[in-house]
């Protein structure tokens, strides 16, 4: 990999100068399943000087906090409570323009405030694996919204939540596995949607992304229509500022990419079953998809009592995660903060005031 040991930019016109490029009309959007690669794939794209992506800044999974009257001082307020977004970016909420009360233009112009921050950076939005089940949502209130979607094998990805669940963290939350493993090919099944409706979509695989960054990123500054940049392959220098300090983001945080060496062992019954999905894809797909593992040994595929059952739990797990930022929107913010202490999760909430959004601006957020 000599292309990171150079900080070449393959330049686009040497005419146009930066404080000049005028922001992209729509957001982009990085998406893959939990523990898919898609904070190192942050990282590396926000190495390029055009790119300025938010950290799971997930505010487009909160559109219950516009479907009442609101103005921008309430919702940055609650939406900062959700997961501290505008503390960990740093954003100034003054320059986030008064009177935004609809979704579309609150991500639009809370995601530039951020991405003016790096001179001369045209592309905004935020990667999270929140919208794994959103994508067509997002395609749909977004329309000139781009997406670059990451898979990766689903046995490593298991293997990942499972050591990630070995500390205290949201992967100990009950039915993780199960999500993953049927969400997975939800995240197919509407990245396919996209494609069928012609929309911008990119897709790579974390190993290939480890194994070659140069090719991989490449690929994605073709598909963004910018010149590639080398730094895009080290994450020596990356800002990782807005990365929460937990042991399964100790990758991430490293200055090397270093493939995923978990020796977590996964249950034999999920192995089994991840297998037998696995299986039932490959031949749904006629072997091109998932493209990771390589090779599969057996042929038994899940019943059609199996499928039946996990999506019904799955559809119980999702209608749960999904009406709980419904709740958030609606239920008073001292509410939440009642509910945090009483878990001992403070998280954003102390953070709200130093950004100078009062109490006089009915701050929010759980």
């Amino acid at each position: 990999m000599e292309e990171t040991m150079t900080q070449v930019v393959e330049s686009a016109d040497p005419k146009v100068s930066p404080l000049s490029r005028q922001p992209c009309e729509g957001p982009l959007f990085v998406v893959g399943m939990f523990r898919s690669g898609t904070s190192l794939l942050y990282a590396l794209l926000n190495q390029h000087p055009q790119i300025a992506l938010m950290y799971e800044g997930d505010l487009a999974h909160l559109p219950s906090l516009f479907w009442l009257p609101t103005d921008t001082s309430k919702w940055l307020v609650k939406w900062n409570f959700w997961n501290g977004a505008v503390s960990r970016h740093k954003i100034d909420p003054d320059r986030v323009p008064a009177g935004i009360s609809d979704l579309r233009t609150a991500v639009r112009e809370a995601y530039l405030a951020y991405a003016r921050q790096k001179t001369g950076a045209t592309i905004w939005g935020c990667k999270s694996p929140t919208y794994f089940d959103e994508v067509s949502r997002l395609a749909r209130t977004f329309p000139n919204a781009r997406f670059v979607i990451i898979w990766r094998d689903l046995r490593s990805i298991c293997r990942s939540i499972l050591k990630a669940a070995e500390k205290p963290s949201y992967f100990r939350r009950t039915g993780i596995t199960l999500r993953s493993l049927i969400g997975y090919h939800e995240l197919k099944k509407q990245c396919d949607e996209l494609m069928f409706r012609d929309l911008p979509v990119h897709q790579i695989y974390y190993e290939d992304l480890v194994r070659d960054p140069g090719t991989t990123m490449r690929g994605i500054c073709e598909f963004l229509q910018i010149p590639f940049d080398s730094r895009m392959t080290s994450l020596k220098g990356a800002d990782r500022g807005a990365i929460e300090d937990a042991p399964h983001h100790s990758q991430v945080k490293a200055e090397r990419i270093l493939p995923s060496k978990s020796v977590t062992e996964l249950p034999p019954a999920l192995s089994s079953k991840i297998d037998r999905y696995l299986i039932l894809w490959r031949r749904q797909y006629s072997g091109a998809w998932p493209l990771y593992p390589r090779s599969l040994e057996g042929t038994t595929r899940p019943t059609v009592w199996e499928r039946c059952w996990d999506r019904l739990r799955f559809a119980g797990l999702q209608l749960w995660y999904h009406t709980t930022p419904i709740a958030f929107s609606f239920v008073p913010l001292r509410f939440w903060k009642a509910y945090r202490r009483l878990r001992g999760r403070p998280y954003a909430s102390e953070s709200v005031y130093e950004l100078g959004l009062g109490e006089t601006q009915n701050s929010a957020r759980p």
